[in-house]
């Protein structure tokens, strides 16, 4: 569907952006891919990676609602990537995590909505769900807003989704990264937060194939949930580097536990389907639709009541010994 066609993605000199514009390049052949951020740095890096014909770089921040139109003229596609996403420097700086993440997103909508743009994807996090931290609580009312984006949508092609997945497996800030640069800095020791922590974990990969499927699976208004392994921390570290000490430093500013993508209080929303689940708009729409049938043909079945899709009572976990099979070869040149 990404044939002769243009996309946006806002945030794309990030991990995400990166890895989209690489698959992009490979499968499709659009008329335009539109990296849309606000590093002149990264951007001028990224060009000498990927300057295929079809390549744009704009600058411009998100928080910019003129400069946000502009760039969406003639777009069809747009993902939208960029966030302010470390947890305990949103719980420092909250204003400017708001700016973003939320006023951001209500400007991404309505430069959608004014050019015309036909679907819409925004990546969430599954700090969202039952938010105990700013930048999850902020990525929740994103997640609202997009979703509401169909309300407003009139006669006019625009359709909003939103995406929402785990931790990336290697992606710029994750721990998988901080880890390598103390060992390579020659620690004797990993820090970890807590012995039962545990988290979903996905690659960038699996991450780009599911939002572009996701654009052919979406109708308007829904939440899409991959299907991921879970994977505690301790045999993240045993993986990686296997009989390096480790030290229990607690939780951070914001952190939990264990991430929740469905939460029980959605359960009466959320439907299965053979790969993912998908949480329907709390919001009627002037169209009725039957999310139970996706635009694949895929169809869903509704879950038990108080149904959660929780990282730590997922079946599905990954060993230290699986670790490696997430990990490019080039990452860490273990």
């Amino acid at each position: 569907m990404f044939d002769h066609s243009s996309i946006l993605i806002t945030g794309g000199t990030g991990s995400f952006g990166k890895k989209a514009v690489e698959t992009l390049l490979a499968r499709y052949k659009p008329r335009k891919i539109i990296i849309f951020s606000r590093d002149e740095y990264k951007q001028f890096v990224m060009q000498r990676q990927f300057n295929a014909p079809v390549m744009r770089y704009f600058i411009g921040d998100v928080r910019d609602a003129s400069r946000l139109k502009q760039a969406m003229s003639d777009v069809d596609y747009v993902i939208h990537a960029a966030a302010l996403k470390h947890v305990p420097i949103a719980e420092y700086n909250p204003t400017e995590c708001i700016r973003t993440n939320v006023n951001g997103a209500e400007n991404v909508i309505n430069a959608s909505l004014e050019s015309g743009v036909k679907r819409v994807i925004a990546l969430s996090t599954d700090k969202a769900a039952n938010p105990i931290n700013l930048y999850g609580a902020t990525k929740l009312v994103s997640d609202k807003l997009f979703v509401a984006g169909n309300n407003v949508v009139g006669t006019r092609p625009t359709r909003f989704a939103v995406v929402r997945y785990g931790n990336v497996v290697g992606s710029r800030g994750s721990v998988i990264p901080f880890f390598k640069e103390l060992m390579d800095s020659g620690a004797t020791e990993l820090p970890i937060t807590d012995p039962r922590m545990t988290r979903f974990w996905i690659t960038l990969q699996q991450g780009v194939d599911f939002v572009l499927k996701s654009f052919e699976r979406m109708q308007g208004g829904e939440i899409f949930v991959p299907k991921l392994p879970s994977m505690q921390l301790t045999e993240l570290a045993d993986g990686l580097y296997p009989g390096v000490p480790q030290r229990f430093v607690g939780i951070r500013p914001g952190e939990k536990l264990h991430e929740i993508m469905c939460p029980a209080d959605d359960s009466h929303l959320t439907l299965e389907f053979p790969d993912h689940y998908v949480i329907q708009p709390t919001i009627n729409f002037a169209e009725t639709l039957d999310y139970s049938q996706n635009g694949l043909g895929e169809t869903g079945q509704a879950v038990p009541p108080g149904f959660e899709y929780n990282s730590a009572s997922n079946p599905h976990f990954l060993k230290a010994s699986q670790i490696r099979d997430l990990i490019q070869p080039d990452l860490l040149e273990l």
